[in-house]
């Protein structure tokens, strides 16, 4: 009997190899065989370690351009021809629409996840326009629309993007709760240096420059603070921070940037405290990380941050867009008692415990599924 198929596309290898590993075994340990259809990079040699084909799929991640998007509608029908998978996962801006709607055409059940809303929606203007009438569009017959938390679901349904109905929250990506676990950690000896990172993609809208302008109000009052960023530089994006800007904040000595990494726990065991300044998220990776390694948090009073940082509990809220918020944060978060630090640090892994296992997020795309095929 051959394998039911299931195609997953977002707009990177490195997303699907980093993020959705543990579905992909969820999906083949349920007997099914996965299909990857993602942009060729770095990681894509990967796939093949996991079971999974992956069918290159060059897009255009950096704005809408009707020619190009016109032809990566006719790339998605020829390869979903050629695949004929039993259902569709679209992820991300470009797969959630193009991909859903060649998936429609030819008939084939689709599940989308909205993992945030990104630029488009951070900055209301015609851009804006487009894109809902895209996810109009896109979304019409799609089964099920997860969503990684409420304001942003809300946010679809109030714009009339599609029904009420068949949206449904998931807690994110999920964390993998025995990969990402407290380390041991020995206690901080006097004058050891208190350590902030901040793990994104360097973008402005993850708040990278208020991060850095906090730090340098923060290194005024403690100079042996550390101040330390963790991520993709170059990044095909709007909003990207230029290589030379990173450079230059280097070489103030203001931050240390560490570049990115594929494992990101030695990192994250060595800060003391995990920041995340971002404009808005969907259910932000690298805050479900820190929290399951027991790591005290500050974000932005944003949807999808204050989702996961609880004030005053597992870390500090701040302002969006306010560097003095983030520094005050910064600075309360340093001065606390090393007792309530760690205090903060075991709420945040019971709340990954709680509300973000991985394992959660499995089970509800294989009932997504099976209600998607039943439906066909």
């Amino acid at each position: 009997m051959t394998q039911p198929t299931v195609a997953i596309s977002i707009n990177a290898s490195w997303n699907v190899i980093n993020f959705r590993k543990g579905l992909i075994l969820g999906l083949q340990q349920a007997g099914y065989r996965v299909v990857a259809l993602a942009p060729t990079d770095a990681y894509s040699a990967r796939f093949a370690e996991l079971g999974v084909k992956h069918v290159p799929l060059p897009m255009d991640n950096q704005g809408v351009s009707p020619a190009r998007d016109l032809a990566l509608l006719g790339r998605y029908l020829a390869a979903l021809r050629r695949e004929r998978p039993a259902v569709f996962l679209g992820y991300t801006a470009k797969p959630n629409v193009y991909g859903s709607l060649a998936a429609h055409a030819l008939g084939i059940p689709v599940i989308n996840n909205v993992s945030g809303l990104g630029t488009a929606f951070i900055r209301d203007g015609l851009l804006t326009r487009i894109v809902s009438g895209l996810y109009r569009l896109a979304f019409a017959r799609s089964s099920t629309v997860f969503f990684q938390n409420p304001e942003d679901r809300d946010l679809f349904v109030s714009k009339q993007l599609l029904d009420a109905g068949k949206t449904a929250v998931l807690p994110g990506s999920g964390i993998d709760l025995r990969r990402f676990a407290p380390a041991d950690e020995a206690p901080r000896s006097p004058g050891q240096p208190f350590t902030f990172l901040l793990v994104a993609r360097l973008l402005w809208d993850k708040g990278v420059g208020e991060y850095v302008e906090a730090a340098r109000r923060v290194l005024a009052l403690h100079p042996g603070a550390r101040f330390q960023l963790l991520g993709f530089l170059d990044v095909a994006n709007r909003t990207a921070v230029p290589r030379q800007e990173v450079e230059r904040w280097v070489a103030e000595g203001v931050i240390e940037y560490l570049g990115h990494a594929d494992d990101v726990r030695p990192f994250l065991a060595g800060a003391d405290c995990v920041v995340l300044p971002s404009y808005r998220e969907g259910l932000p990776r690298t805050l479900l990380e820190a929290a399951a390694m027991g790591k005290p948090l500050i974000a932005t009073d944003v949807p999808g941050c204050r989702h996961i940082a609880d004030h005053g509990v597992n870390g500090y809220l701040c302002a969006v867009q306010d560097p003095g918020s983030l520094a005050q944060a910064m600075t309360r978060m340093l001065n606390l008692p090393d007792v309530e630090r760690r205090d903060m640090g075991r709420a945040a892994r019971a709340k990954a415990e709680a509300e973000f296992d991985e394992a959660k997020v499995v089970e509800r795309y294989l009932s997504a599924i099976a209600q998607a095929l039943a439906g066909r």
